[in-house]
């Protein structure tokens, strides 16, 4: 849901070069991209409020990184939200220069109608990210890690992954949509020269990661792209985020799915399919960095 901003715009559907990318890894995929969701594997719910909990694997130290393809790389991880922020409604509404006008410091993000919290799934997922990377010898920096009482700030994460000469950024969500809203779709940036903000130099490669993490999403999760945001793609390009507008090093986003879905809110909260989801994204992460 709330990426950036709390209530997403009208959702702009530009499918770019970069469908013709998805398009290619689909038809290695079981299901391809235009199957039905309801195929996707892993159903089951945990029982538990906060499912994350028990199921967040341990990261390794950095200093024990393995050599392996992704040596010499690094990704910045970008939590979408912080489980604290609605404790801190009065600074995260502050507002922030995000290149074409002013938005929020951050938002609550959403949750599924047991409560499973936005912020929480995306830390697990995160967690599992960051471990299948460190495994492949890259250095993995996360823009948080449930270690501050709010934020950070969307100016501030994009920051962290510009800071870090991050060879890409993947910041990691879940949507906040009407029931029937099925599937996930990766937010591109959008050429934006403004202010503070010029994404002139990484619509391209951002494109690139963002079609790569798509098509392996795909194949991974079994999980079908969107059939409500990017017209059957699972792109969607967009020039209202701080995260992506500040960003200097390739980024996307990642909406994982809807939570307000019954049905895709008992993948979201399957321990089993988030560790999908995360591999899925390695894999589209790592192929993207090796060309």
């Amino acid at each position: 849901m709330p990426y950036d901003d709390s209530v997403p715009p009208t959702r702009r559907a530009r499918p770019l070069l970069a469908a013709a990318a998805l398009a290619a890894l689909c038809l290695t995929t079981i299901t391809g991209c235009g199957g039905s969701p309801d195929t996707a594997e892993g159903k089951g719910t945990d029982a538990s409020a906060s499912p994350s909990a028990s199921a967040a694997p341990e990261a390794s130290p950095s200093a024990s990184l393995p050599q392996g393809p992704l040596t010499g790389r690094t990704v910045v991880i970008d939590p979408g939200h912080n489980p604290r922020n609605r404790e801190h409604t009065e600074e995260i509404n502050e507002q922030v220069d995000i290149g074409t006008g002013r938005k929020e410091c951050d938002t609550t993000g959403t949750s599924t109608d047991d409560g499973y919290a936005e912020a929480r799934f995306t830390l697990d997922v995160s967690h599992r990210l960051r471990e299948l990377l460190q495994a492949q010898g890259a250095r993995v920096l996360l823009t948080h890690d449930d270690d501050r009482p709010f934020g950070p700030c969307i100016d501030e994460r994009a920051r962290i992954g510009n800071e870090a000469k991050a060879d890409a950024v993947v910041s990691v969500h879940a949507d906040g949509s009407a029931v029937g809203n099925r599937g996930f779709h990766v937010i591109l940036p959008a050429a934006v020269k403004s202010g503070g903000a010029d994404t002139s130099k990484i619509v391209k490669s951002s494109a690139d990661l963002g079609a790569r993490i798509a098509g392996h999403f795909v194949r991974t999760t079994g999980s079908a792209p969107s059939n409500y945001i990017g017209g059957g793609t699972g792109l969607d390009t967009r020039d209202d985020l701080g995260g992506l507008n500040l960003s200097t090093v390739p980024k996307v986003f990642v909406e994982c799915g809807n939570m307000r879905d019954p049905k895709d809110a008992a993948l979201l909260t399957d321990a089993r399919w988030r560790q999908k989801a995360a591999q899925g994204m390695a894999d589209g992460i790592a192929a993207h960095l090796k060309g």
